[in-house]
């Protein structure tokens, strides 16, 4: 016996006008945006956007096994709709509406209209149906929510099309930058080591290289990368570290110098090592720096970006908290173990922690670009930091687990050594600059950042 045909349809009422909320989706890095985190869905080939015989083929994890999944998209109507039709996939039936409509006072009503059948009939809906439908209605929630808050920074810059160049572009933050600049009608230009192309400048920092020539007229240049620090500090994993911030920095800074037509800015990042490893109290940017291995890299760092500031062109340094995401770094480390039940905090808890959510991250990184007030060091992360304890409580709570199992100290120097000192240590760090300049946060609080990169819905 066939299953019946589920249907779920979403509409969420948005502060902008039709042709704005069609035209993003039409913009390459619409889809990376729009995927929830916590699926980890992967964007494996693209055929042209979602016009009619457009067709993208996805990766996603279904019961810890990977899934192709095939969309034909049709029905396309300029500025108003386009439905993409599962061709292979998951589902025994899968079409997908997405439709925009005038709404009052120049706002849209953006509607998805899904219509799908399980697999294995009667059997598949009884088995699987419920669960299911609540994994659909946390993907569109998430949905909407991303897309109107993406709209709205967009608005808020009110920038015309720029082409802004980017490092370390298949990082964490830099991988959702790019969609997100994309998706604002941004030309995005990745430095790359290897295969250039369009939109794509060859660049070694090890070797000291750069095709300078393919920079001149980007409006914007925004530097994320370098080596990971999160890994034990040898003498040539610190020799790494260093490097590939200072090095790196100061070869795009010279380079920056020598165009005849400069950037309007260079936002090269630093990070919240900075203030050292555990000082005392809120810093600010006018914190001094602190004396460890992290803190000399930071100074370090941005002193490389000199040469760009001596050209006349405006210098901002990002100084990054712990970036949210359970696609990478802290959190996705984390998560296993709480998911146990054996997570807890680290070394007793009491050292501070400032983070910020991924997309508050790539919110500010925009605001840098386009706020010429923001000059020198600008402290990213949420306005309200947490001790290590309670960052764990709090994860702990929206994932309905115990996190009552701690991490000795002795263990985690034994495991890391030196590096130890980035968990065991923290800053209390405050935005001021974002702050006073009127910035406002998507996810101020950590409980609420949570439940929204992870799919959990709002405790009643």
């Amino acid at each position: 016996m066939a299953a019946r045909e589920e249907e779920l349809v979403v509409s969420t009422v948005m502060p902008a006008p039709p042709e704005e909320v069609f035209a993003w989706h039409l913009r390459p890095g619409a889809l990376e945006r729009l995927q929830p985190p916590w699926e980890r869905v992967r964007v494996v080939t693209r055929e042209g956007t979602v016009r009619d015989g457009d067709r993208t083929q996805l990766e996603m994890r279904m019961g810890g096994l990977p899934v192709r999944w095939t969309a034909l998209h049709r029905d396309f109507v300029d500025g108003q709709r386009f439905v993409d039709v599962q061709e292979e996939g998951p589902f025994a039936a899968w079409e997908h509406a997405h439709e925009v409509r005038p709404a009052a006072d120049g706002a849209t009503e953006y509607v998805d209209h899904v219509r799908y059948r399980l697999p294995l009939g009667a059997l598949g809906r009884a088995v699987a149906g419920r669960a299911v439908r609540r994994r659909l209605e946390r993907m569109f929630a998430f949905r909407h929510a991303r897309l109107e808050g993406d709209l709205a920074r967009h608005r808020q810059a009110a920038l015309g099309p720029l082409r802004v160049a980017v490092t370390g572009a298949t990082g964490l933050l830099g991988e959702q930058l790019c969609a997100f600049l994309a998706t604002g009608g941004h030309t995005v230009v990745r430095l790359v080591r290897r295969d250039p192309g369009a939109d794509r400048v060859l660049w070694d920092p090890a070797a000291g290289t750069i095709d300078a020539a393919r920079l001149e007229g980007v409006d914007a240049i925004v530097h994320l990368a370098g080596e990971n620090v999160g890994q034990r500090w040898t003498a040539a994993a610190r020799r790494r570290i260093r490097d590939s911030r200072v090095e790196g920095t100061r070869l795009l800074a010279e380079a920056i110098s020598r165009l005849t037509k400069k950037p309007r800015v260079f936002v090269s990042a630093s990070a919240s090592g900075i203030y050292g490893a555990r000082p005392a109290g809120p810093v600010d940017e006018s914190a001094p720096a602190g004396d460890d291995f992290l803190a000399e890299v930071c100074v370090a760092w941005e002193a490389a970006a000199r040469p760009a500031a001596d050209a006349g062109v405006r210098v901002v340094h990002p100084r990054f908290g712990v970036v949210l995401s359970p696609l990478g770094g802290a959190l996705a480390k984390l998560l296993g173990p709480f998911k146990l039940g054996v997570g807890g905090p680290v070394g007793g808890g009491a050292q501070p922690m400032s983070w910020i959510a991924i997309d508050d991250a790539v919110d500010a990184v925009l605001a840098l670009i386009a706020d010429e007030r923001f000059v020198g060091p600008v402290n990213v992360a949420a306005p309200q930091p947490v001790t290590n304890a309670e960052f764990s409580r709090t994860l702990g709570a929206v994932l309905h687990r115990p996190a009552v199992m701690p991490v000795p100290a002795a263990a985690l120097k034994l495991l890391y050594g030196e590096m130890s000192s980035v968990v065991l240590g923290g800053q209390e760090m405050i935005p001021r600059k974002l702050l006073d300049a009127g910035f406002t946060f998507r996810h101020p609080d950590l409980e609420g950042a949570l439940r929204h990169l992870l799919g959990r819905p709002t405790a009643a």
